[in-house]
């Protein structure tokens, strides 16, 4: 099975060293850094390797909401004593939601959670999603590019290697980001994502592609750094 490769952040220090503690008793846990200062965790999460935040809520300066809100593609488990957040946490699709004290049975049972959503997404091929066809399975390879709709701008269209368009319903830039794998999709500009297999060529302004009806997709001047570092 994965191992998940965890942050813990809590600013007790008390607490944090309980819950590293709790942590290191299992075994397909790593823990990765421990941090007290929400600033701290944001300035250096970007230089780490992880893919499971614990973190609590009520923190000066910096809420665990914000962090959780700020670490996209990353899977979270609050860990807090106010259950009345419980709600905010959900809302930014936490994994779990655990009250202190924290019991080492409540904190395997999230954790092994985090360990099937991480196991999954290393061999998933595919995701599902409400779209005009109803509720649709939607294959990775499948897609060629996706972008914002011009009717609605709460949906996006899916265009696939064959041309067929697939109108996703109520969806947002960041939550199709953090569904589809990173390694094969990236944003190129502020309403869309294209996939390397459908590339064909670029310049620093501009994609062609092999597929789909729009094949020359302008590349944004805040994403073409990033973009030619990623397609090598």
């Amino acid at each position: 099975m994965s191992k998940i490769r965890c942050l813990l952040l809590d600013d007790e220090l008390p607490g944090l060293t309980y819950l590293r503690m709790l942590c290191e008793q299992f075994p397909f846990v790593e823990v990765q850094k421990c941090f007290v200062s929400p600033q701290q965790l944001i300035a250096e999460a970007d230089n780490i390797d992880f893919n499971v935040c614990l973190l609590d809520i009520n923190m000066p300066g910096m809420s665990g909401l914000e962090v959780a809100a700020a670490l996209k593609n990353k899977y979270v488990i609050f860990v807090s004593a106010h259950p009345e957040f419980a709600v905010d946490a959900y809302e930014l699709e936490a994994i779990d939601f655990i009250k202190k004290p924290v019991t080492k049975d409540r904190l395997e049972k999230a954790l092994l959670k985090a360990q099937k959503l991480v196991g999954n997404e290393a061999g998933s091929e595919h995701f599902s999603w409400n779209t005009s066809l109803g509720r649709t399975i939607i294959v990775f390879d499948e897609i060629s590019c996706i972008g914002t709709s011009g009717v609605d701008k709460r949906d996006k269209v899916a265009y696939l290697n064959d041309g067929r368009p697939l109108l996703l319903k109520n969806i947002t830039i960041d939550k199709l980001l953090s569904l589809l794998p990173a390694q094969q999709f990236m944003q190129v500009n502020k309403a869309e994502i294209v996939s390397r297999k459908s590339i064909q060529a670029h310049t620093a302004a501009e994609l062609t592609l092999r597929h789909a009806p729009k094949q020359n997709i302008l590349l944004g001047e805040a994403y073409r750094k990033q973009f030619l570092d990623w397609i090598g």
